[in-house]
């Protein structure tokens, strides 16, 4: 009897693995509340505000995504958010005025849209699932609108067990 190797046949499917955390942000996320430097939590006060900013240490923020809220139902001016931003800008690696969500659904749609979708011409893709990170699941909406236009087949999960999205139908020439 002739001694036959394993065949890897999800290797030589040739099926493309996307993984979307590859697209998920390098740098950690910090919240910048708004609440802590207001009157009772609820009032700005303009001076003390700008004093409050002025001598904090924002070195704590140095190379990461900060987001900033009001964790509160204060009214804020738009200029605090300028003012805030006046100084991050120099340390933070980015900015948001809101929740990690929402940074989360916005940063994955820019990166998904800039991909080159072209080079999955005619290609059978699988979009992986399973991950560590939290990817929105807004991103695997996105990526589906994004590669339809131009993939054979779109598949979500790992290429061994795939649940089927789409497929291109034949053209029977």
């Amino acid at each position: 009897m002739e001694n036959i190797g394993l065949i890897n046949r999800v290797a030589e499917s040739g099926i493309i693995t996307l993984n979307l955390e590859d697209f998920f942000p390098k740098h950690d996320f910090a919240v910048f509340d708004i609440k802590d430097y207001l009157f009772h939590g609820l009032i700005l006060k303009e001076k003390d505000f700008r004093e409050a900013l002025k001598n904090l240490d924002w070195s704590v923020y140095n190379s990461k995504i900060v987001l900033v809220i009001c964790s509160t139902d204060a009214i804020i001016p738009l200029w605090a958010y300028m003012l805030i931003e006046s100084y991050l800008v120099s340390t933070a690696a980015d900015t948001y005025q809101g929740t990690e969500e929402e940074y989360l659904r916005m940063h994955y749609r820019n990166a998904l849209k800039n991909i080159n979708a072209a080079q999955y011409q005619d290609q059978r893709i699988v979009i992986k699932g399973c991950g560590h990170k939290p990817v929105p699941s807004y991103a695997y909406a996105f990526i589906t609108s994004v590669l339809k236009p131009f993939a054979q087949s779109i598949m979500f999960g790992e290429p061994c067990s795939t649940v089927p999205i789409f497929k291109r139908p034949r053209v029977v020439q």
